[in-house]
């Protein structure tokens, strides 16, 4: 059965995305309309649209017909996540005319600027795509309210795969790419949420050039993180942060207080530099100087998504020592401790800063302490 037609003002005018919430979109045919006394706005501090009255706006879209029960289930699960409802509206096509249902987003939404697709196609399109990709996974499994609670997370995911589709350089390994050299024969995801656990059957070229077996894998999936190990050349002293820590508690460890840099994940298309600097406001109170790139890491690649970009960054550490920081909203409780780079360094020798990331910005450090002396 054909269900209303429904226009479209945003981000679904755009085909990929489009067609990636759709799912088969056989049967379903694309009008250009237009809806008079509105025009499409950022929401503030989001990268998607909403309307807003103007008795002399005119906002572009489509009329999507020919839409099936399941096409509009769909539809209502992606857009309910971002808190859009359906309200009847009439919209004028080239035939005349139409009658339809559009998506009315939450009052509680703040418009910005002016919104246009060709902008919005030039800086997010590929996120969220790749965001919708994993969201319309779960179609059937949740609903949309339970999808906005999981979007955050979803798109970071997001954001690291788009990263990760940038080639590495391979001198000593083999070159060879995973959409020519792996074969997916089922994707599952048996658990998803600020987290998810992907669990595929696959085989894979062997060095033999034979292709494997198909085995059965699972990986943790997260976003990317960055750390910084905030250094002050004139006091030679480097700033470590103290919290609980889920892993070590997971495993069993007695003492789940780690030593760490600081460290967060990575934003949907935030900067990398831009991740650093935020995280040492938000866990010290610490402004950074320059940033130093260490390199960037899988800690664990047997089984963990998670890719670390790690620096060191010069500062300014006096009176930094025992304060207490972290975001309310996100339950953290962080101390700093400032300690000189000897200290650093036995700390690693001893096992009490057992955190990988800290552990390769110390010997990092170690290595290029006296220019950054030198520099100061």
């Amino acid at each position: 059965m054909s269900m209303d037609p429904v226009f479209v003002f945003g981000t679904l005018r755009h085909d990929g995305l489009r067609a990636t919430v759709l799912g088969d979109a056989g049967g379903v045919h694309a009008v250009p309309a237009v809806l008079s006394g509105a025009r499409a706005h950022w929401v503030e501090g989001a990268d998607y649209p909403m309307l807003v009255e103007d008795p002399d706006g005119r906002a572009e879209g489509l009329v999507l017909e020919g839409l099936s029960e399941v096409h509009r289930a769909r539809l209502d699960y992606f857009e309910g996540g971002f808190g859009y409802d359906l309200v009847p509206v009439e919209v004028e096509t080239d035939a005349g005319p139409r009658r339809a249902l559009r998506y009315l987003h939450d009052d509680a939404a703040e418009p910005a600027g002016p919104w246009s697709l060709e902008d919005w196609a030039d800086h997010h399109a590929p996120l969220w795509v790749a965001a919708a990709e994993e969201a319309m996974a779960y179609f059937g499994e949740i609903d949309g309210a339970t999808l906005a609670g999981r979007m955050p997370m979803i798109r970071m995911r997001a954001g690291s795969r788009l990263r990760a589709e940038q080639p590495g350089p391979a001198t000593v390994r083999s070159a060879r790419r995973a959409e020519t050299d792996v074969a997916v024969k089922a994707l599952r995801r048996p658990y998803a949420d600020y987290f998810a656990v992907l669990e595929a059957d696959l085989s894979f070229r062997q060095f033999n050039d034979r292709q494997s077996p198909v085995l059965t894998r699972a990986g943790f999936a997260g976003g990317d993180a960055v750390t910084v190990l905030p250094y002050d050349p004139v006091r030679d002293e480097v700033l470590l942060v103290e919290q609980f820590r889920m892993g070590p508690f997971a495993r069993g460890d007695v003492m789940p207080w780690v030593l760490e840099p600081i460290a967060g994940r990575v934003d949907p298309g935030e900067a990398i530099e831009t991740t650093a600097r935020r995280e040492a406001l938000e866990e010290a109170g610490l402004t950074l100087g320059r940033l130093h790139f260490v390199n960037g890491h899988y800690p664990s690649p047997g089984a963990v998504t998670e890719f670390v970009y790690a620096y060191v960054a010069e500062a300014d550490l006096s009176g930094q020592h025992g304060t207490v920081a972290g975001l309310d909203t996100e339950g953290e409780d962080i101390r700093s401790h400032v300690v000189s780079f000897d200290t650093l360094m036995s700390l690693v020798e001893t096992g009490e800063a057992g955190a990988g990331p800290l552990v390769i910005s110390a010997f990092w450090l170690a290595l290029n302490r006296a220019t950054l002396r030198g520099d100061a």
